[in-house]
């Protein structure tokens, strides 16, 4: 399965995987985006899977974020791993 991004009431919506496969994807479309706008929603409602570098590919996209003085925000039940990876950090 690949990765698929909607957007919808200023929400962006993923559907599929996040992985190395479509790093490189997922990567652009939110380096535009972010660049575009001072806050981004991402739901993740709908993905199936994340590896190592979409959790990472995340975390980069939180801390560009951060330094840009923009929002970046995960919203959703989907894919465990990530809220796993992000709250031991916070730990």
């Amino acid at each position: 399965m690949s990765l698929q991004i909607s957007e919808k009431n200023g929400m962006f919506h993923l559907n599929g995987k996040i992985n190395s496969s479509t790093l490189n994807f997922f990567s652009t479309y939110f380096n535009y985006n972010l660049s575009q706008s001072n806050a981004i929603v991402v739901n993740i409602d709908n993905v199936k899977e994340i590896d190592r570098s979409g959790l990472e590919a995340i975390e980069n996209f939180t801390k560009l974020a951060l330094f840009k003085e923009k929002s970046f925000s995960i919203v959703g039940y989907g894919c465990k791993e990530i809220y796993d990876h992000f709250n031991s950090q916070v730990a």
